[in-house]
């Protein structure tokens, strides 16, 4: 049965700490911002709170960067309007002053104690003995245009921040009202029995209809073998495939590109290696002893250190890579254990696994595949070079069937339909595209995904049109087939329903029924449609339900429904886990609804025209 892990509660401490070591992490992000000037310049005032230019451009610095690592690209200052970046963070400025101003009112702060010991926590002040680091601190400091006072009471403000929102959301309880309906639904199971009906259990084959049983059935399922409306258009398009030939490369951009790739191409040999290490040499040599003794595996040595087979996996690794144990690994003909060998962590034993030979693959070896991604890369150029070309063609007034003309875009008609996957269609521009083309649009050049262009033109509208039946023949008969089979199905699952339920005897059929104890609503039935069980939940005890899928029918009987027995090791962890999920949303609401009501009483101005200064600056 499937297991829910609970997330573990939170003490009011963890989620102070959780809470500000994120601030603190999201103001160290910011190393690099440029600053405003010595002057004073604010982007909004918060009651008796000013944010700095300053200040915005680092929180702005660090939500482009962290988009930047999410996402894998740099965003652009106009990108991030578009996605209303620029408004979150102001908003979390604002949020933030609010909560300064409320905690100064209230007198809530941090000492010089508490500050200290969270900028002493902080890695990137620490120096190689794990002690702060002062010129590391001031440095940092300095990238991040900021001085140390600066920062230390940004930390206390955080600090503070932090104690209002814990004496907010310290009384957030989950209510039993609330937890056990969930748990109910979540964990309540029930015994069940399913007795399956397939194409096996007719008395006889349904066979193969007559011609005008099959028109007759045909027409009276006309809309199954419709085609939907669609739309001719007229296209144009070009591939890096097409322009491939006429282009040549340089022998010499060849080589070039093999010596940028020399490590893909050439490669020593390796050795897929785990390493345990001990702290001392006498440790290491008496671990090794116990192996080559038969007393102790290298798994149940890891074991005992308290460490996972993962924390000791080295992966494939290079001569170079190994340092001084090289030699002793290396001499190794095939997987084993071997040491002691000094490294720089300490004295560790080696497990060999596998070799993994030189691989050396020479210029002339690679030509062939340097030259096509050369060629495609080119291609991709050629293509990128035409665009302004084609737009003023286009703009021009030319048609889409001139484009064909008049380049190197082949162009042609197709008649497109919604599910259409052939030719220019294969590409998911291409049919996006097409789906939203609408008469009257002009035709305009898009990309595709290998790098091809296109332009598409609406030339008229396709009505809904039956697929002739020659066509669709064999579709045709294995409809009607599927559809008697069912019939006959269905006709026995309703004699074996009556027969449980008490109303008539069972047919005599060679079935077995398969019987489910316990059933919860996130297990599933080995072979048998997901959807028996969520019908399985919709029944109440004694009742018999009969449940068709493709090509089978089934026949439900539920048994019993038992409630969660608390008893259970994985519902108590569910039971825990619904109450810390409850709990954290309630918390969530209730600083929510406390900022907003803070934010209506407190004066709040922006400078938009600072705001556009300080991005004009990105």
């Amino acid at each position: 049965m499937a297991k829910t892990k609970p997330k573990k509660k939170m003490s009011a401490k963890n989620i102070a700490a959780g809470f500000l070591m994120a601030l603190l992490a999201l103001s160290l992000l910011g190393f690099g911002v440029e600053g405003f000037g010595s002057r004073s310049q604010n982007v909004a005032s918060v009651g008796d709170r000013n944010i700095s230019a300053n200040t915005y451009a680092r929180a702005m610095q660090n939500e482009l960067r962290a988009f930047q690592s999410q996402m894998g690209q740099a965003l652009t200052m106009e990108q991030a309007r578009l996605f209303g970046l620029d408004q979150m963070v102001l908003e979390q400025l604002v949020n933030n002053a609010v909560l300064d101003n409320e905690a100064a009112r209230l007198g809530v702060s941090a000492g010089d104690t508490t500050v200290q010991r969270e900028i002493l926590q902080i890695g990137a002040f620490q120096g190689l003995d794990g002690s702060i680091d002062r010129e590391a601190y001031r440095f940092a400091l300095q990238n991040a245009g900021m001085n140390e006072s600066e920062f230390e009471t940004t930390i206390r403000e955080d600090v503070a921040r932090s104690i209002l929102q814990l004496s907010v959301i310290s009384g957030a309880s989950a209510p039993d009202s609330l937890v056990q309906p969930l748990l109910d639904y979540q964990a309540q199971t029930r015994d069940v029995t399913v007795l399956s009906l397939s194409v096996e259990n007719l008395a006889e084959p349904v066979g193969r209809p007559d011609q005008a049983t099959l028109q007759a059935f045909y027409e009276a399922n006309l809309d199954r073998y419709t085609l939907p409306e669609g739309k001719r258009i007229s296209y144009a398009w070009i591939t890096p495939e097409m322009v491939i030939d006429t282009i040549e490369v340089d022998e010499a951009i060849l080589r070039e590109a093999y010596e940028a790739r020399l490590s893909e191409f050439s490669q020593p040999e390796r050795r897929l290696v785990e390493r345990l290490v001990f702290s001392d040499m006498e440790s290491a040599e008496d671990a090794l002893a116990r192996i080559n003794a038969g007393d102790a595996t290298f798994e149940s040595l890891v074991a005992e250190r308290g460490l996972e087979l993962e924390d000791t996996d080295m992966g494939d690794v290079t001569r170079a890579q190994l340092g001084a144990a090289a030699d002793v690994v290396f001499a190794l003909e095939a997987p084993g254990i071997v040491g002691p060998a000094e490294t720089t962590l300490g004295p560790a034993i080696f497990r060999m696994n596998a070799i993994l030979s030189a691989q050396e693959v020479t210029f002339e070896q690679a030509r062939d595949q340097l030259r096509d991604e050369q060629l495609a890369d080119l291609a991709r150029r050629v293509l990128s070079d035409d665009y302004d070309l084609y737009e003023d063609l286009l703009a021009g007034g030319a048609t889409v069937a001139q484009l064909g003309q008049e380049t190197e875009m082949q162009s042609g008609q197709m008649d497109w339909r919604p599910g259409m996957t052939d030719g220019i269609a294969a590409y998911e521009s291409v049919r996006d595209a097409a789906e939203a083309l609408q008469e009257g649009d002009f035709p305009e050049i898009s990309f595709m995904q290998d790098g091809g262009m296109f332009a598409l033109e609406y030339l008229e509208a396709l009505p809904a049109t039956p697929r002739p039946l020659p066509e669709i023949e064999t579709q045709v008969i294995a409809d009607w087939q599927n559809e008697r089979i069912l019939e006959g199905l269905r006709a026995q699952a309703e004699e074996l329903a009556m027969a449980l339920r008490g109303n008539g005897d069972a047919p005599e059929l060679n079935i077995a029924p398969v019987r489910f104890d316990g059933l919860r609503r996130t297990d599933i039935m080995p072979d048998l449609p997901r959807d028996l069980v969520a019908a399985t939940f919709e029944m109440d005890t004694g009742e018999v339900r009969i449940v068709e899928s493709a090509n089978r029918v089934h026949i439900l009987e539920l048994h019993a429904v038992e409630s969660p027995d608390l008893m259970l090791d994985d519902v108590a962890d569910l039971r825990s886990a619904l109450e810390m999920q409850i709990e954290q949303s309630i918390a969530q609401d209730l600083f929510g609804y406390f900022s907003n009501s803070l934010r209506q009483t407190t004066p709040i101005r922006i400078d938009q025209p600072m705001i556009d200064a300080v991005q004009a600056n990105f």
